[in-house]
C-alpha cells in the first residue's frame, strides 16, 4: 500500500472523540426529523418520548425501534418514497431499490448530501481493502437492477479516485472475464460466490487461469461468505489475490463495514454518519460493545436528509471481534456478520443459521462443491424434525457410492457436533443447484 493510512483521518481518531461527534450529529438529526419527517413526528408522539429530552447517545434506548414492516407500509401509503421521506422531491436526485429478498423491493431516495455520505462511507471501505486512487476496478456486482451494488458502487469507486469498469454481473461471466483479460484490473468487486464462479470459468471462457488476469484485490460483500475462512482461502487461491469482506445495506448506505489487512473483522466506516447499537434480538436490550458479544445490529442515521431512520432493526446478527485501536491504526470496533435473525431456523430448540451450515460444508471441499440447500419443509422457522440439507458432492466422487456415503456421514457428524442440531443430510450430484450470479445465493428452499 502507498499513500495515507486512511481515506479520511477520522478513521484513526480516538473513539471517544468519534462518539462525541456522533452525539452532536444525533441531536442535529433529531431536530431535523422533528421538523421534516411526518413518519417520525407521528412515531415519536405515539411512543410518548419527547426527542427534545435526548441529550446523549445512551438516551436513544427508550425510543421505539423502526421495523422494516413499518417502512413497507409507509411506502405503500405514500409512494414512491413513503411518509418517512424527509426532503422535498425536488431535492431528491437518486432513487435506489433493495433486492427484495425479504419482501417487495423498498425504495430509498437520496439528496446530493445523501449521495456524498454513501460515497464517503463506501470509499473508506474500499481504501481499507487496499484499493487506491488510479487502480482499475472491475465492477462485478449487479449493475442494471437498481440495487445498491450497482450505481452506488460505481459512485463509490469514482469518489475514491479509482478507475471504474462497470460491466456488472448481469452481463454474465463470459463478458466480465473477457473485459478483465483485456483491461487487467487490479481489483474485482462482487459477491464471494460469484467471484469463485468467475475464477472457475476463466480457463474455459478466456483460456487463462484467473490468477493470471492481473487481479490482486478481491473485495466481496452482498452475502455471507467473505468472512468464512474456507471461502476466503478458495477465492485467494483461485485469483492469487487478497480477499477482504465489506458489508452495508440499502437502508443506511451501500457499504459501511470493511476489513483491513488483519482480516479479523470489519471496521465501521460510518464514524460521523451512523450510530450503531447491538441488541439482544429476543429481549431487545442494548448490549455492550465488548469482544465476543453477539447480537442484532441496530442503526440510527446521523446525517441523512431524504430517508432517515432511527433505531432501525436490520435483523443482521453479528459478533464483536475487536474493540480499541487496531494495528492498522483504525479505532472503530470490528464485527463479523454471520447471519440474519429472520433467516434463522430453530431445530428442536437450537438456533441454526444457514451461513454457519455453509461454513461447515465448505470445509469439506473438494469432496463437496461447497454448494448446498437447506430444505424447510415446514411452516415458519421452527421444526421438531431433523433438518433436511442437500449437499453437492465433488466431481471426483461421481460413481463412488461408498465414498459418497462416508462423506454424508462425516458432514452429518460435523454439523451435529459443531452446531448441536440434528441434520438429515442428502448428497446430490455436482451442478444440482444454480450457481452464483446476479442474485444472492438463497440457501433455504421451501417445499
Amino acid at each position: 500500500m502507498t499513500g495515507p493510512r486512511f481515506f479520511n483521518d477520522i478513521e484513526g481518531a480516538p473513539w471517544t472523540d468519534v462518539l462525541r461527534i456522533k452525539q452532536e450529529k444525533l441531536l442535529a438529526q433529531l431536530a431535523y426529523l422533528a421538523k421534516h419527517s411526518v413518519f417520525y413526528q407521528r412515531k415519536l408522539a405515539d411512543s410518548g418520548v419527547d426527542p427534545a429530552r435526548i441529550k446523549r447517545l445512551e438516551d436513544l434506548e427508550p425510543l421505539p425501534f423502526t421495523e422494516k414492516t413499518e417502512l413497507r407500509a409507509s411506502l405503500e401509503a405514500a409512494p414512491p418514497l413513503g411518509h418517512h421521506r424527509a426532503a422535498p422531491m425536488n431535492r431528491v436526485v437518486q432513487i435506489q431499490a433493495s433486492s427484495g429478498t425479504t419482501g417487495s423491493p423498498a425504495y430509498i431516495g437520496l439528496t446530493r448530501r445523501d449521495q456524498y455520505v454513501w460515497q464517503e462511507m463506501g470509499a473508506r471501505c474500499l481504501y481499507a481493502h487496499g484499493i487506491r486512487p488510479g487502480d482499475v476496478t472491475m465492477h462485478a456486482f449487479s449493475v442494471s437492477r437498481g440495487f445498491v451494488g450497482g450505481l452506488p458502487i460505481s459512485q463509490i469507486v469514482l469518489h475514491l479516485g479509482a478507475v471504474e469498469v462497470p460491466i456488472g454481473a448481469d452481463a454474465g461471466a463470459d463478458r466480465i472475464l473477457r473485459v478483465t483479460r483485456d483491461v487487467r484490473p487490479r481489483a474485482l468487486l462482487g459477491t464471494p460466490f460469484f467471484a469463485i464462479h468467475l475464477a472457475e470459468q476463466a480457463p474455459r471462457l478466456v483460456d487463462m487461469d484467473a490468477r493470471d488476469l492481473g487481479v490482486r484485490i478481491v473485495s466481496v460483500g452482498g452475502e455471507p461468505g467473505g468472512g468464512i475462512p474456507t471461502v476466503r482461502e478458495k477465492i485467494e487461491r483461485l485469483w492469487d489475490a487478497d480477499c477482504r469482506e465489506l458489508c452495508g445495506g440499502t437502508d443506511l448506505g451501500c457499504a459501511y463495514w470493511a476489513e483491513c489487512e488483519t482480516k479479523t473483522g470489519m471496521h465501521e466506516t460510518a464514524q460521523e454518519f451512523v450510530y450503531v447499537e447491538l441488541i439482544d434480538p429476543e429481549t431487545r436490550a442494548v448490549l455492550p460493545w465488548t469482544e465476543g458479544t453477539t447480537g442484532e445490529l441496530v442503526y440510527t442515521a446521523l446525517d441523512r436528509e431524504c430517508s432517515p431512520l432511527v433505531r432501525f432493526r436490520t435483523r443482521d446478527h453479528a459478533v464483536v471481534t475487536g474493540t480499541g485501536a487496531c494495528v492498522c491504526g483504525r479505532t472503530a470496533p470490528t464485527i463479523r456478520v454471520f447471519g440474519r435473525t429472520d433467516d434463522m431456523l430453530i431445530v428442536k430448540g437450537i438456533n441454526v443459521f444457514p451461513s454457519a451450515v455453509r461454513h461447515i460444508v465448505s470445509g469439506f471441499e473438494p469432496r463437496t462443491t461447497g454448494n448446498l440447500r437447506i430444505v424447510a419443509d415446514f411452516p415458519g422457522h421452527t421444526t421438531q424434525r431433523p433438518l433436511k440439507i442437500r449437499v453437492e458432492y465433488g466431481p471426483a466422487l461421481a460413481g463412488h457410492g461408498d465414498e459418497i456415503e462416508r462423506l454424508r456421514q462425516e458432514v452429518s457428524q460435523r454439523l451435529r457436533g459443531l452446531l448441536n442440531f440434528a441434520p438429515a443430510v442428502e448428497m446430490v450430484p455436482p451442478d444440482t443447484f444454480e450457481k452464483a450470479g446476479v442474485q444472492k445465493v438463497a440457501l433455504i428452499v421451501r417445499e
